[in-house]
């Protein structure tokens, strides 16, 4: 029989705000436990929760940017479950009235193919603190700072059918949230977590299966894994004559394996109500207007421009808008140098693979757009050849100056003068008459030996295009 996964995603996006969803409290990373976990946080008797504007300014522009529904009137609930992380005994979150309702995103297949994506909701929410197991032999420790955390949980429709197109779906999350500042996206400090909701079914059927939630992903790689996993396992207990059981797992990357958690519970298990210290969140056009009036070309619009513009091929557009950061990076050496491919080249290649070595981000590069832009025209205007520029890429990653100050530090000026280049040429001719022969004889793969003894000679300075011209001049005769 053939089996057809079923997957849906909700993905947790901690906000970009200084400050809690319902308090003044901070939300640095990496402070020491429970120093940022104040009393509203706390649940303490007598506090009262006050809603943070920029965190709903953020889940609006995070609506705009798919091309969601934003709800003019929206309600909090609480919802309640007990946990030893969760100091008020129940989370406030948003259920029946979320603030952004239906949306849609485009990810790109592995054919090429484009496929849409629905977004059922993302409603706002504070998060809980965190259980601490391994620092504790035989005990768990509990840390509140993440308690009241501002969080927007994005939760698409089960529109996936692949582990890959899951993972195509949260990077295009990840993507957008990173470049309009919603969230800075980083898995690694738990500001971009994904629960995998699986279920498969007989090809061809419509009834959904029953699904398991698979929660805490925390890196890409990890969710094509447990989703990979999970499918594996529905379809073997299923074909083994058992029944898949809905409740939520955990997947453990060290043995591959997903593991159970807990029964899932149903929405009525969380008795759901309005909570009574809040009001229904009610937003006016004018406040839509302002927090989306300066959203950025969003990256769709920027790819599809790069290609139209610069006439970039479609790998090309998608490299370079893989973050907001590189693009404008990528669109000030274009604009600089006037030849988008050759940037692109650069871009795509030598700092690309500088930057993935040193694990830093475009942002944090020490070749700046200004300074690639300069080792990019002294390339156009042959002051050095390409194999040349690579070296002197790398003393300008060093620290060791911009390209002309390199250039003329380490003597890496290209030699272009016709009458140096036949000198060093009638020296080679002369020392090999026997390569010389058998190059006139048809052996043409000799060629190749003559240009590498001038670029030898030259210590690589010489002009390669001039090489070869004068070259082929000169054996003709």
């Amino acid at each position: 029989m053939q089996w057809e996964a079923v997957i849906g995603l909700e993905i947790h996006t901690q906000l970009a705000t200084r400050s809690k969803i319902f308090s003044g409290a901070p939300t640095v990373f990496g402070a020491p436990p429970n120093t940022q976990a104040c009393a509203v946080d706390l649940g303490l008797p007598g506090v009262l929760p006050v809603l943070n504007e920029g965190a709903v300014e953020l889940a609006v522009r995070f609506g705009k940017a798919i091309d969601a529904q934003i709800a003019q009137r929206s309600v909090f609930a609480r919802k309640n479950y007990f946990y030893p992380d969760l100091p008020k005994g129940y989370q406030i979150s948003q259920y029946e009235l979320p603030v952004v309702g239906k949306g849609r995103v485009e990810i790109l297949l592995g054919d090429g193919a484009v496929k849409q994506i629905g977004v059922t909701r993302a409603h706002l929410e504070e998060d809980a603190g965190k259980s601490l197991h391994e620092d504790f032999h035989g005990l768990t420790g509990i840390d509140l700072n993440r308690a009241g955390t501002p969080l927007l949980e994005i939760v698409s429709e089960p529109d996936m059918r692949s582990p890959q197109e899951a993972v195509a779906y949260a990077k295009k999350i990840h993507q957008i949230v990173r470049w309009i500042g919603v969230s800075d996206g980083n898995m690694q400090e738990g500001s971009f977590r994904v629960d995998a909701n699986v279920s498969v079914r007989p090809e061809g059927e419509e009834q959904l299966g029953t699904r398991t939630e698979v929660k805490n992903i925390n890196s890409f790689r990890f969710l094509e894994r447990a989703i990979h996993f999970e499918i594996e396992r529905q379809i073997d207990l299923v074909e083994r004559g058992g029944q898949v059981v809905q409740e939520t797992r955990l997947y453990d990357p060290d043995k591959n394996e997903t593991r159970p958690m807990r029964t899932k519970e149903e929405a009525n298990d969380y008795r759901y109500f309005p909570d009574p210290d809040l009001l229904p969140l009610t937003l006016d056009e004018s406040f839509i207007q302002r927090a989306t009036e300066d959203l950025p070309e969003l990256p769709d619009a920027r790819r599809q421009r790069f290609r139209d513009h610069y006439g970039l091929s479609d790998y090309d557009a998608d490299l370079l808008t893989a973050s907001r950061d590189l693009a404008d990076y990528f669109e000030s050496v274009a604009q600089a140098t006037g030849d988008a491919k050759l940037a692109a080249n650069w871009i795509n290649g030598e700092l690309a693979a500088a930057l993935n070595k040193a694990g830093k981000e475009i942002a944090e590069s020490p070749v700046d757009a200004r300074k690639l832009a300069g080792l990019i025209k002294r390339i156009q205007d042959k002051t050095v050849s390409g194999k040349l520029a690579k070296q002197v890429f790398e003393a300008i990653w060093d620290g060791e100056g911009n390209a002309d100050s390199v250039i003329e530090a380490q003597g890496l000026k290209q030699i272009t003068d016709t009458g140096a280049i036949e000198a060093v040429i009638e020296e080679i001719l002369s020392a090999n008459p026997a390569q010389v022969e058998q190059y006139r004889n048809g052996k043409q793969k000799v060629f190749g030996f003559f240009v590498g003894q001038v670029m030898k000679a030259t210590k690589g300075k010489a002009n390669p295009q001039q090489v070869n011209a004068l070259l082929e001049d000169r054996l003709k005769v």
